[in-house]
């Protein structure tokens, strides 16, 4: 059976195994340099909130934070997901016109989710329904930047992405002093958002391509088959963590919210390329696919391992730091976020080795593989950590989403097989 989604050609002649270890190396290495420029803001972001509002106003930041994740989520499956997989090294003039409007298909995507979080103020009200106001005004700004660096990286010119990033770190400082002045909820999640916009609209000049609102919906059409189950995967994961996130909210409170995001802040620049992995692995991976498809396998098992490792060493550095420096990073909140170090470090190990294995299912476009696989996993989510919060708390939460983690990667790696299996049996049947 065919994978489903795959309009690639059959493969090239194989080019010799140091070039193409070569090119990797030097695409991947934009791709740290801009995962890493994406961590630090991020972390930086995340600090200077949590000194500044204290712990329950951080929670509340950390749902407006978690809300966005799930309508990036749903950007990423209709809009970016889809050309990373489709239009990475294909010629110029094909990339140009679809990402016009995959980019315009993110920006109807933020000014839609963006309405509805502007309306939901009156329903929630406080200083929750203010945050949520607010992040629908960002949210065009927040997707249009994110689907820039897809594009670029899908077209192997990471250092654009990377220069993107920069831009918005710089529009971060002055935004979040201004922010520290009003001292509220809102006024950061503006900063934060708005700085975004900033890069988003640097974007648009790095590449001299127009986003085309009206491309959404022929571009929504033409990747369907892709992009709707995209959608679902993506939103299982980012909506996992959102539900547990309220869940934990619910049963211990909002500031159990703002540990949890404490913990996650700890794991440094681990975390947040673990998130964004795919703007490099998946374009990597679907090269690989066409120049050298029997080092697929080794590339996933070598992307997830090292990932996992790195986040293991991490989290040892974490055990030893004092409790001064722990203090000086989060305030408040690292008394709490400390007891949540191990279950956090291996939560992000186990997704680690899973997410090399993603990525090899989302090259070979077994979007129904990869679906099953991200349901599943995202159930273990919900009901280990909203289980383990019933049971324990803050901490029993926190080693239930661990537990999840190890399962849900497991399942990655099955599915893999499963379609590695299916692809190579199709090339042989070609021949």
């Amino acid at each position: 059976m065919a994978t489903e989604g795959d309009r690639t050609t059959a493969a090239p002649a194989a080019r010799p195994a140091r070039t193409v270890t070569r090119a990797v190396a030097g695409r991947l290495s934009w791709g740290l340099a801009d995962q890493a420029a994406s961590s630090l803001s991020n972390f930086a972001v995340g600090v200077y909130v949590a000194r500044s509002l204290g712990l329950t106003a951080f929670g509340v930041f950390s749902l407006a934070w978690v809300t966005y994740g799930v309508v990036l989520s749903v950007s990423r499956g209709l809009a970016t997901d889809p050309l990373v997989v489709r239009f990475s090294g294909v010629s110029e003039a094909s990339w140009r016109q679809a990402v016009s409007r995959s980019t315009g298909t993110s920006l109807g995507v933020g000014a839609v989710i963006g309405a509805l979080c502007v309306a939901l103020w009156p329903l929630l009200g406080g200083s929750v329904g203010a945050a949520f106001a607010c992040l629908g005004v960002v949210l065009p700004g927040l997707l249009l930047q994110d689907a820039w660096r897809y594009s670029f990286f899908a077209a192997g010119v990471g250092r654009k992405a990377f220069v993107n990033d920069v831009v918005w770190g710089v529009a971060l400082i002055p935004a979040m002093v201004v922010a520290a002045q009003a001292g509220t909820v809102p006024a950061f999640v503006l900063a934060w958002g708005g700085s975004a916009a900033v890069a988003g609209v640097y974007g648009w000049a790095q590449s001299g391509i127009r986003p085309r609102l009206t491309g959404a919906r022929p571009w929504i059409r033409d990747h369907r088959d892709l992009g709707y189950r995209y959608l679902v995967e993506n939103t299982c994961v980012s909506g996992a963590g959102q539900l547990r996130a309220y869940g934990l909210g619910a049963i211990v409170g909002v500031g159990a919210v703002g540990v949890v995001r404490g913990a996650e802040l700890l794991q440094g620049p681990f975390l947040a390329v673990l998130m964004g992995l795919t703007l490099v692995t998946v374009a990597e991976a679907a090269r690989m696919l066409r120049q050298a498809p029997h080092r697929l396998g080794r590339f996933c098992l070598f992307l997830g391992g090292g990932q996992a490792v790195a986040a293991l060493l991490w989290g040892c550095v974490l055990l030893l730091m004092p409790d001064r420096a722990g203090e000086l990073v989060l305030g408040d909140v690292w008394p709490a976020a400390k007891e949540l170090i191990i279950p956090a470090t291996l939560s992000v190990a186990g997704a680690g080795v899973g997410t090399g294995a993603a990525a090899g299912l989302r090259a070979l476009g077994a979007a129904r593989l990869s679906l099953r696989c991200q349901i599943f996993a995202s159930v273990c989510y919900v009901g280990l950590g909203i289980g383990g919060a019933a049971l324990g708390g803050t901490v029993g939460s926190a080693w239930g989403a661990a537990a999840a983690s190890v399962c849900g990667s497991a399942a990655w790696w099955l599915h893999l097989r499963i379609a590695l299996r299916e692809h190579h049996r199709d090339l042989s049947s070609v021949k």
